[in-house]
């Protein structure tokens, strides 16, 4: 293919995917795989005006199905339908998955996620029911129980995408729980939050590791990294299997190189098999305390602390999202 842009030169080294539920993005960006998506991006498309019919609608099913699906409110219900509404607008843009993400709420209930994602599931046939399966993908936060979760999901056919990953703990159980995607953040996720704030140690060595790790123990999970902040944290993973990007930097990848090139080296190409584990193959499969041990020790317990605001940040969209539908009864 000819490279004439930044998004060309990654499209040449790696799978692009868009981290949106705005359809002219896709429409317009594209081609993409994968449409990656959670509650935040769902509250932010949600709230535009636009969408006011949608939400209305979506409230109407949720009404009408509220027998079918007990202990729920009909605002969780709502917010389920919207999102897999917005993602069926984009599905025809795309050529590999939608993924949806579980109620944040969930995180440590691996009973609770997997009733989720199979009615994430069954709410999709419902609005949709010539969208195959086989195009859904489910993600579900990194906790020990959603990552339990996934194994059984991933073992009766249902697609998963262990997100908020932030340790090689994650990734390596991420992988024997049999996960199709892992989504490792580069960057903490109240950079996109809290003005003025960077993450001081973005994480992009640790994606070239899990990748090279995955690729020496034959692991079929893929490596899907999220949370990227600009288009030089986009080049430094090139050649990553996937990768998503929001539409801001898309349309700055959209631009002309210029014939000089990106300048940035990738992580993928530079990093040394020296800096994958020395020890014999890692195993937490059947070693919960040894994982927790492992998962909180990471980064003298900085890692652990990333995840807990990740799920703090996406119950706080949740939140918004179930007053958004609130406010229109």
């Amino acid at each position: 293919m000819s490279i004439q842009t930044g998004l060309d030169y990654i499209r040449s080294r790696s799978i692009v995917d868009c981290d949106t539920m705005d359809e002219q993005v896709a429409k317009t960006l594209g081609p993409f795989a994968d449409c990656t998506s959670n509650q935040a991006i769902a509250y932010g498309e949600l709230s535009k005006p636009k969408h006011a019919s949608l939400l209305q609608a979506s409230l109407s099913t949720a009404q009408s199905l509220t027998n079918e699906y007990p202990g729920l409110t009909v605002q969780e219900l709502a917010i389920e339908i919207a999102m897999i509404s917005l993602s069926l607008k984009i599905a025809p843009h795309i050529t590999g998955y939608i993924h949806i993400q579980t109620n944040p709420y969930y995180s440590y209930s691996t009973e609770k996620t997997i009733a989720n994602a199979l009615r994430i599931i069954s709410l999709t046939h419902h609005l949709n029911p010539t969208h195959p399966q086989s195009r859904i993908c489910i993600k579900i936060p990194s906790t020990w129980e959603g990552l339990q979760a996934c194994k059984i999901l991933e073992q009766a056919g249902v697609r998963t995408l262990a997100t908020t990953l932030f340790t090689f703990t994650q990734a390596v159980l991420a992988a024997e729980v049999g996960c199709t995607y892992v989504a490792p953040y580069v960057n903490q996720l109240k950079v996109h939050f809290e003005p003025g704030f960077t993450d001081p140690s973005p994480l992009l060595p640790l994606c070239a590791l899990i990748q090279k790790y995955y690729a020496e123990t034959g692991t079929k999970t893929q490596v899907l990294p999220a949370s990227l902040t600009s288009v030089n944290e986009i080049y430094q993973l090139a050649g990553v299997q996937h990768i998503t990007i929001a539409p801001g930097l898309l349309e700055e990848l959209g631009k002309e190189l210029g014939g000089k090139g990106t300048g940035v080296e990738s992580l993928i190409n530079i990093l040394p098999a020296a800096a994958l584990p020395e020890k014999e193959k890692p195993s937490f499969i059947d070693d919960e305390a040894g994982y927790r041990l492992a998962f909180r020790r990471d980064a003298r317990g900085e890692s652990a602390g990333k995840l807990t605001q990740a799920v703090n940040i996406f119950c706080d969209m949740q939140d918004k999202l179930v007053q958004l539908f609130k406010g229109l009864v």
